[in-house]
């Protein structure tokens, strides 16, 4: 676990090293605040809670966490380092674990610069802030789900545009799987059953379920395999490549 830990405080310090992950940061708070208050009609709901600025983090997610992914490992592949790093007395497992730690603590970090919204809401009445807490929580879960299958994309291709690409792509299918007009599309030519499957495999549902303030423990174990599974496809991917 030592390693896995050196991996992900290495890789977290090389994200702040350039001025790319400020560049990151300014742009997540401000597409963060302006979808909130101007899409999401903040003001007009006359209600103090956070919910418009959740509804919009899928979105954001799908633009920014394939950027943060996509060199994740493709820059390794490209400059020729990913064969160094399997000569080093390290697993790929805990490479890949490292590596993911340090992206999903980044994108936590930039989520908990977005306070100031919070303030604002306790400033303007009196928000439920357990429901706050578990809509951070549900987004942060949903990062980890987005950041896992950045992850593997970035093992499968020496593209860095690519590995955003499949990325940006596999995530929009998780978002609008689960949307209403989709399930309806597809209503009189699939089995109810499939239909239900199809719902439950929605990030957006299980982001938003706990984003009511209810810790569900299905809603945990759907992004605890999301994670899980991505993550083990992209160790058999390396492993594939490190044995060719």
């Amino acid at each position: 676990m030592s390693a896995v830990s050196a991996i992900a405080r290495r890789e977290l310090r090389a994200y702040f090293v350039t001025p790319v992950a400020y560049v990151f940061m300014v742009i997540f708070l401000v597409m963060a605040g302006v979808l909130t208050f101007y899409t999401g009609d903040f003001y007009d709901r006359g209600l103090a809670d956070l919910q418009p600025f959740f509804d919009m983090h899928p979105w954001l997610y799908l633009v920014l966490v394939p950027a943060v992914t996509m060199s994740m490992w493709a820059e390794e592949r490209s400059s020729g380092t990913l064969e160094l790093l399997f000569s080093l007395p390290v697993s790929i497992s805990q490479a890949v674990l490292g590596k993911f730690l340090a992206a999903w603590g980044f994108i936590g970090i930039c989520l908990m610069l977005t306070f100031p919204l919070w303030i604002t809401v306790n400033y303007l009445g009196e928000p439920d802030n357990g429901v706050v807490m578990a809509g951070y929580i549900g987004s942060w879960l949903m990062a980890g789900a987005f950041l896992a299958i950045g992850a593997c994309m970035s093992t499968a291709t020496r593209s860095q545009v690519i590995a955003f690409v499949l990325t940006s792509s596999l995530c929009f299918v998780l978002i609008l799987i689960g949307q209403p007009q989709v399930l309806d599309f597809f209503q009189d030519s699939l089995p109810p059953k499939l239909i239900g499957a199809m719902g439950q495999l929605s990030i957006v549902r299980h982001a938003n379920a706990i984003a009511r303030g209810v810790l569900d423990l299905r809603d945990l174990i759907y992004f605890g395999a999301m994670i899980v599974a991505w993550l083990g496809a992209a160790v058999l991917v390396l492993d594939l490549k490190r044995t060719r």
